[in-house]
């Protein structure tokens, strides 16, 4: 068993976005940027530029306006050469994870966490099973989460987010998946269930940040 090689495909756009159950709007003085388990083991299965180059530029924009706001960053990581305890029922769904490699459970070279951000180790879909997680979020109860997979652990972290009270924004164009069908569905169980799912613009425009276009960097 082992992660699927992940065939190309364009990033949803904001007339693709599901609608959304809610109105919360991301706050600076409540948020928290989360980078959801991006590390090359993950990164790695992807064939393409897209949809992982642009989701990356997304998330490095994204991070850029929450260092300047002094929002709260953390990065969740899966630690390799797990044991079959720690592994626990992932070992029969995808196998033993991240080799015990440094190369393989680094961080994406774009993402590579600040003196400032807070790295958390996970072993589950969810950021807050079996980690400190919701003690680190402190008196903040609003997770905008980025990284991958979106159907996987991203969905299931926002709607762990929403039955702590924590209010969940998923970043559309700031996550990516195994298939551009599983990551629409991603965006629309969230949309329906559990949280508000944004396009990356937005969030950055609603934290009150400059936003830079990352795909017009380097253009005339």
């Amino acid at each position: 068993m082992s992660l699927p090689t992940i065939a190309g495909y364009p990033l949803p756009d904001e007339t693709e976005l599901p609608g959304n159950r809610v109105d919360w709007r991301p706050d600076p003085t409540r948020a928290v940027l989360l980078i959801h388990d991006m590390q090359r083991y993950f990164t790695a299965p992807f064939d393409d530029v897209e949809p992982l180059a642009p989701a990356v530029a997304n998330i490095v924009e994204l991070r850029r306006i929450c260092t300047d706001l002094a929002i709260p960053v953390i990065f969740t990581r899966q630690p390799g050469g797990q044991t079959r305890d720690e592994r626990g029922l992932l070992l029969d769904m995808w196998g033993w994870g991240p080799p015990a490699d440094p190369t393989a459970v680094a961080f994406h070279a774009e993402l590579m966490p600040g003196d400032g951000d807070t790295v958390l180790e996970k072993r589950r879909y969810s950021a807050f099973v079996d980690s400190p997680f919701a003690d680190l979020l402190g008196d903040r109860d609003q997770l905008v989460i980025t990284g991958i997979y979106a159907h996987i652990g991203v969905t299931a972290t926002a709607c762990d987010a929403f039955m702590r009270g924590v209010q969940a924004f998923v970043v559309a164009d700031a996550v990516a998946d195994f298939t551009r069908a599983d990551h629409l569905a991603s965006l629309r169980y969230v949309a329906r269930r559990c949280g508000v799912v944004m396009s990356a613009k937005h969030v950055g425009t609603a934290l009150g940040g400059a936003h830079r276009d990352p795909s017009a960097e380097g253009s005339a």
